[in-house]
C-alpha cells in the first residue's frame, strides 16, 4: 500500500494540478514530482521564468513549493492511497483505490475554479471516482488534461510538452 502526500494549497488558490498517486523516488523523497527525469518542475520554472540551476538544485524544494504558492497553483493527487507494484499508474490495483476528499477541498478552498490533470490517468481516476461524491457546483469546476510529465510518457518530447503546459499561464 503506497499513500499520498497532503496537497500544497496556500488560501486563495485558483488552479489545482492533479496527478494520480507519487512514484517511488517521490514517496522516498516525501517530495512531489522527485524524479530527476520528471519534467514537472523543469516545466513549471520555464513557465514561470526561474532558472534551470534552480530547478535541478534538490535543496530547493521548499522554494518551488512556496514558488508555486505564490502563482496561486495548488497541487495534489487523486488517490489517497492504493496497491501498486510499480511506479506505473498502469500498476495500481483498481479494488485498493482510495480517492482524496475532494469535496471538504472545494469546499475550504472556493478559489479553486480549474483543475488540470498531470496525465490522462489522473484524469481518468478523477472522473471515475470522484465527480460521483461531488456538489453540483464542484462538478462544474473547469477540467483540462494535460500530457504527463511522468518520464514514462517518453512519446512526447519536452517541448511539446511544454507548449501544451502554456495553457495554465492564461
Amino acid at each position: 500500500m503506497v499513500n499520498s502526500f497532503a496537497p500544497v494549497l496556500k488560501s486563495g488558490a485558483s488552479i489545482l494540478i492533479l496527478g494520480s498517486m507519487p512514484g517511488k523516488r517521490s514517496l522516498q523523497e516525501a517530495q512531489y514530482y522527485a524524479h530527476p527525469r520528471n519534467a514537472f518542475w523543469r516545466i513549471f520554472c520555464t513557465l514561470f521564468m526561474r532558472d534551470n540551476d534552480w530547478v535541478n538544485s534538490i535543496d530547493n524544494y521548499q522554494q518551488k513549493i512556496e514558488c508555486l504558492k505564490n502563482e496561486n497553483i495548488a497541487l495534489w493527487d487523486v488517490l489517497q492511497s492504493c496497491t501498486r507494484k510499480s511506479s506505473l499508474d498502469a500498476d495500481i490495483v483498481e479494488s485498493s483505490i482510495v480517492v482524496n476528499d475532494f469535496s471538504k477541498l472545494f469546499t475550504d478552498n472556493q478559489s479553486i475554479k480549474h483543475i488540470y490533470f498531470n496525465g490522462a490517468k489522473a484524469e481518468q481516476l478523477y472522473k471515475r471516482y470522484v465527480i460521483p461524491t461531488l456538489s453540483a457546483q464542484q462538478k462544474a469546476l473547469s477540467m483540462t488534461r494535460l500530457p504527463s510529465t511522468s518520464p514514462a510518457h517518453a512519446a512526447m518530447s519536452f517541448e511539446k510538452k511544454l507548449q501544451e503546459w502554456k495553457v495554465i499561464c492564461r
